[in-house]
């Protein structure tokens, strides 16, 4: 692993959105997206599978396994108890360092980065058809940056502001080895994902068809 995630990963110019937010073009290696790919075959035999959440009693069309916390509309709990009860998975610390590597990759060096421990991972696979609206990252007590890692096929994506999820929004692609983090002013933006382009990941990145998104967050929630 340490092959994979080593110190070779270096910043490489990105777009700059609105104030918190940045955008890294193919961070990612195709074997270091192989490699996170077999993981989450991995983690989707575990104890949790995939599944659709329900929110408003509609199964979204994404599906998501989670780490560290499993995360429902509204709420995270350690146990699924909205899918079979058990216990998810634990967070994996190299999934811990790839997000403070992320942080100096998107805005550098910063005394945030020694503080950013992300406690928990969600999981989300596209498919084909699959679209998620737009929404606000705010179930948890954390205002930490969020991190997001794609690999597979390529998206529109759509990051808006912060007070709804009309305009303004900017829309672009995300592609396979793409980073994007969004902390501060940017932190609790609209968001959301329209499309995707089926056939469009790169061969070697480890995913034939869809699109996986891991996104990383602090929850600021403990056991107590």
């Amino acid at each position: 692993m340490s092959e994979l995630f080593g110190d070779e990963l270096l910043p490489r110019p990105g777009m700059q959105l609105s104030d918190g937010a940045h955008y890294v073009p193919r961070w990612l290696t195709l074997g270091q997206q192989r490699w996170i790919v077999d993981r989450f075959h991995e983690w989707v035999q575990g104890p949790v599978p995939l599944r659709g959440a329900l929110v408003r009693g509609h199964e979204m069309s994404v599906k998501t396994v989670c780490l560290g916390w499993h995360w429902r509309p509204y709420a995270y709990s350690r146990e699924a108890v909205d899918v079979n009860g058990n216990r998810v998975l634990d967070m994996p610390e190299w999934l811990v360092e790839l997000g403070r590597r992320a942080l100096v990759a998107a805005e550098g060096e910063s005394g945030e980065v020694a503080k950013y421990t992300p406690d928990t991972a969600l999981v989300n696979y596209y498919d084909g058809a699959a679209k998620m609206g737009m929404h606000q990252d705010k179930d948890e007590r954390s205002v930490a940056p969020v991190v997001s890692l794609s690999i597979g096929d390529t998206c529109r994506f759509r990051f808006g502001n912060t007070q709804s999820r009309n305009r303004p929004y900017q829309d672009f692609d995300l592609g396979s080895g793409d980073l994007f983090v969004f902390g501060g002013p940017s932190r609790l933006a609209y968001h959301g994902v329209s499309k995707v382009y089926p056939g469009t990941a790169p061969p070697g990145c480890g995913l034939e068809t869809g699109r996986i998104n891991i996104t990383l967050r602090m929850t600021g929630l403990d056991d107590r």
